[in-house]
């Protein structure tokens, strides 16, 4: 990851773009299965997963968003109250050894002057 650690919101411009990436392992998925008590045999079970629509195992949604979503919580480290809300769509499956690529953009900055920030 190559993120700017602990930004506030008055270091932030509307167009500053932030970009990261991450390669989806076996660990991720297995590690994903065991928190998210998920035993999907999609996501664990090879041979189940090779006779599915994905022909092979996938990752799970809730690993693939918080992949997507963890570069925010590194990005506002120390400096952010909370991560309310963000919608996705899944397009394709994911699968170990994917690398997944993420770039959020500043598209608006609503200052809330009660709690010195945004």
């Amino acid at each position: 990851m190559n993120l700017y650690i602990g930004r506030g919101f008055d270091e932030l411009s509307l167009g500053d773009e932030f970009e990261t990436s991450l390669t989806l392992t076996e660990a991720h998925i297995v590690i994903g299965a065991g928190l998210f008590c998920d035993f999907n045999p999609l996501h664990v079970d090879e041979a189940f997963a090779a006779t599915s629509r994905y022909g092979g195992r996938i990752a799970h949604g809730y690993l693939t968003s918080n992949a997507m979503a963890a570069p925010l919580g590194m990005l506002f480290h120390s400096t952010a109250i909370a991560y309310v809300e963000h919608h996705i769509r899944f397009t394709n499956p994911v699968r170990a050894g994917d690398t997944l690529g993420v770039k959020w953009t500043v598209t608006g900055l609503d200052a809330k002057p009660k709690i010195e920030g945004g």
